[in-house]
This record gives structure tokens, C-alpha cells and sequence, in this order.
């Protein structure tokens, strides 16, 4: 509406200048009347200097609008020209968006208030950085709540190198990661120390790069789920030795009953003596086996780390394990054999803890219709993982944790000791072991190596 009105206006005025030009040179060619042309030359300069401040206003006002709106100030209003300007509309709608932007940026100051106090709250350190590629002193600290200078001991600084200064080895550690990740590190505070699970996002806002740092003290979690283990594995250790124990213990209660009144012994006796004593050695040999299981998983060796990639690794697993499999009827399929990301690895172990899953798999898929076991790789996040995959029985949901307990078995014959022997191997490579069940439907077993 008022650009029409302003097309107008323009066009009107446009008109009305050529129309006095028109006049004032036919004037000056045919006429001698040299007070008109005087009068008709003042109103043609007149109308050509209203045109120009007509103009200009509504440039200035413009001008003004578009600076109020980037610096966002609010305070500019055109409710004067609203009523005696030339465009009421246009001004009118200039007043909105100036309460629209003044309404927004409330409402977000609002949210960022309403953040800030609930980062403030939480029993999480969290700090902020906007980095400075340039100058690396002068990035600055944008958000440092109160439960990140509690946990570290630290005033709430305003620029990242006077907290680097104060905490060096943080800052270290921030720095490994600093294109996002997780870390976890054990720190002394005032004597005392503390470990920390802490985690750098990346962050471009604006054109600006920054880091969120989350953090967190994990030390009594640690020693509470360190302690848990510990009861679980005294629990399993005690079964285990008191199912040796008691018959043995009982046996030989028997036995020296049976010979205590006794200088000699008839063949009867002998007779008597041998299936006590052939129980003896049975349980005998069953504890010993089980504290050389238990010293296979305290000493296993350390990794000789070299460069192996996946598919060879793969392959070398298939070969090895293909004809077990086949001998139980059971498919194997192994992916992706020709594989050329390279780890860091200890063949050797890596083999192990493959071959600890699929004779897992093996037991699993026993009574299963159309078996199968299917090895992988697939890459995400940073990762490798190395996945075998099997269609058995699965594990329950409340059996998933008891699983990686040493000794814990649901197999008759079972040691127990295969995932736990398998998830120490992951540990010793800085990596996992991840498992994913449906009962009866799939189950997953999962090898995470880092990959950088």
C-alpha cells in the first residue's frame, strides 16, 4: 500500500519538475518575460530540493531503522511519523519489528537466564571457551559455573590462559581432546585427589569457534562399582572353593574315620577307601584348574602392538575357525576380509579374544534352527568395531552385567573365565568390549578399538 502511494508521490513530483523545465525552456527561447522565468526557475529549484530531502528522509529514516536493528536498540520508535510522516504504514511497520526484535531478544535473554541457572544447579562442572585462532591468550571464557570452580578449586577466570596457568595439567588434557571426545583423569586438589570423566563438544556459533568442557568426579562411583565387583567376584571365588572344599573336607572326615582304629587293611577296606580317596583327587584337580584360570586372567602378557588391518585379521579368523564351525553345522560368514584400516593391535590377543566369542556363539546356537555367525567391522565415531553376531539362545537383560564377572557361567561345563579374559584384552588396547542381546533373535558382541 505505501509503496504504491510512494510510487506515486515520486512519479507526480517527476512529472511536475519536467513539466516546469518544459515551461521554464520554452520561457527563456520565446518569451522576454524575465520575471517569470525568474518565478518559474525558484519553484523548479524549490520542487527539485523537496524531491531531494523527500528522498533523503525516507533514506535517513531507513538508515536509522537498519542501524537500530543491528546494534538491537530498542529504544528507536517512529511514533511521530506514524501520524504526520508520508508513509504511516511503512514507519508503523518499523515499530513492529522493532518490539518484534526488542520481544525476541527478551524472550532469549529469558532462556539464556533460565540455562545459565540450571547449569548453575547441576552437580556437573561445565565451562565454556571461545577461542581465539589468532591469539590464543586472548580466548576467552564465556561460562564457568559454580560446581566446575568447587570441583576444581579454582575462582570463575574470564580468559582460558590465566585457568591454563592455574591448572596446567587440565588444560593439557583438554587440549588432547580438543576437537571433541572424552577423558578421564585423576587430579590432587588440596591434598586430595580427585578423578574426573570429562568431555570437550566442539561449537561453531556464529562464525565463533567454542568448546564446551563438562566434567565430573567419579571417584566414588569408581571405588562404589570397584567394590561391587569385588563382592562379586569373592561371592563366585567362595562358591567355587567351598564346592571343592566341603567334599573334600567331608571325604576325609570319612577316610580317617575308617582307618583311625586300624593297623592294617583288608581288601574291603581298600575297596571303601578308593572311591573317597578318587573323589579327593577329582575335586582336588577341579580346584587346581580353577586357580590356574584365575592366574590366567591376572597375568595375561602384555600387547606387542603392531600395525594389522582389519581384513587380515578377519580372514586369518575365518581360516582358524572354520572348520569347528562347519563340524557343529553352523554357518559362519565372515565380512569384509579385504578391509585395509589398519590398527595398532597385538595379533595374537585380538585373535584370542575372537576366537573366546565365537566358541560363545558355538554354545549359544546349540538347538538353534538355520545357526549362524556372522563376523564384521564398521566404523563410527572414531571407532572400529569388530562385531560377531549369532542367532542363539541370547542373554537376558539382568544377566547382561553378570556375564563379565569372572567364573560366572550358565554353561555346565563352562570356566567363566572367556569374556572376562576377552574384555581385559580390550582394556590393554585401550579399547571395549560392548554386548547387545535379543533373547532367541540376535545377539552382538562388539570389539572397540579407537581409531584416530
Amino acid at each position: 500500500m505505501f509503496y504504491q502511494r510512494f510510487t506515486f508521490r515520486l512519479i507526480s513530483r517527476l512529472l511536475f519538475i519536467n513539466l516546469l523545465a518544459i515551461l521554464l525552456v520554452y520561457l527563456v527561447r520565446s518569451t522576454q518575460l524575465w520575471f517569470t522565468i525568474t518565478g518559474v526557475s525558484l519553484i523548479l529549484l524549490g520542487t527539485v530540493i523537496s524531491l531531494y530531502f523527500y528522498i533523503n528522509q525516507i533514506r535517513e529514516d531507513i538508515k536509522r531503522f537498519i542501524l537500530a536493528v543491528k546494534t538491537r536498540d530498542h529504544t528507536l520508535n517512529f511514533k511521530n511519523k506514524v501520524t504526520k510522516g508520508s508513509f504511516p504504514e511503512l514507519y508503523e511497520s518499523f515499530n513492529e519489528i522493532i518490539q518484534i526484535h526488542k520481544d525476541i531478544q527478551l524472550e532469549q535473554d529469558a532462556i539464556f537466564q533460565l540455562i545459565k541457572t540450571i547449569l548453575e544447579q547441576v552437580p556437573v562442572g561445565v565451562i565454556v571457551v571461545k577461542k581465539n585462532k589468532t591469539e590464543k591468550e586472548k580466548s576467552e571464557i564465556s561460562f564457568f559455573n559454580l560446581a566446575a570452580s568447587n570441583l576444581l578449586n579454582v575462582p570463575a577466570y574470564s580468559y582460558w590462559h590465566r585457568f591454563e596457568q592455574h591448572l596446567p595439567i587440565f588444560a593439557e588434557e583438554i587440549e588432547k581432546i580438543n576437537t571433541g571426545g572424552k577423558r578421564f583423569l585423576e587430579l590432587k586438589i588440596q591434598d586430595k585427589f580427585i578423578q574426573l570423566s570429562i568431555e570437550v563438544i566442539p561449537l561453531n556459533l556464529y562464525g565463533a569457534d567454542h568448546i564446551i568442557i563438562s566434567f565430573q568426579n567419579i571417584k566414588d562411583e569408581i571405588e562404589q562399582k570397584e567394590t561391587e565387583a569385588w563382592n562379586r567376584l569373592i561371592g563366585v571365588i567362595s562358591h567355587e572353593i567351598l564346592n571343592s572344599i566341603t567334599p573334600i573336607s567331608s571325604l576325609s572326615s570319612t577316610v580317617n574315620q575308617m582307618i583311625s582304629d586300624k593297623t592294617s587293611l583288608n581288601y574291603e577296606d581298600l575297596e571303601d577307601l578308593k572311591p573317597a580317596l578318587q573323589t579327593i583327587k577329582r575335586r582336588s584337580e577341579g580346584l587346581l584348574d580353577f586357580v590356574k584360570d584365575y592366574r590366567l586372567i591376572a597375568e595375561l602378557p602384555t600387547p606387542n602392538a603392531e600395525q594389522h588391518s582389519v581384513g587380515e585379521i578377519l580372514q586369518h579368523v575365518k581360516v582358524l575357525m572354520q572348520p569347528m564351525v562347519s563340524a557343529k553345522h553352523i554357518k559362519l560368514q565372515v565380512l569384509q576380509t579385504s578391509s585395509k584400516i589398519s590398527l595398532q593391535v597385538d595379533f595374537k590377543l585380538v585373535e584370542q579374544a575372537l576366537i573366546n566369542l565365537i566358541t560363545n556363539s558355538l554354545y549359544a546356537l546349540e538347538g538353534v534352527e538355520q545357526p549362524l555367525i556372522e563376523i564384521t567391522y564398521r566404523l563410527a565415531h572414531n571407532k572400529v568395531y569388530v562385531d560377531v553376531i549369532d542367532n542363539g539362545k541370547g542373554i537376558e537383560a539382568s544377566n547382561i552385567e553378570k556375564i563379565f564377572v569372572p567364573f560366572y557361567t550358565t554353561r555346565k561345563n563352562g570356566s567363566g573365565i572367556g569374556l572376562t579374559i576377552t574384555r581385559n584384552i580390550m582394556k590393554m588396547h585401550r579399547g571395549s568390549l560392548e554386548v547387545n542381546s535379543i533373547p532367541n533373535q540376535q545377539t552382538t558382541f562388539s570389539l572397540v578399538f579407537n581409531y584416530a
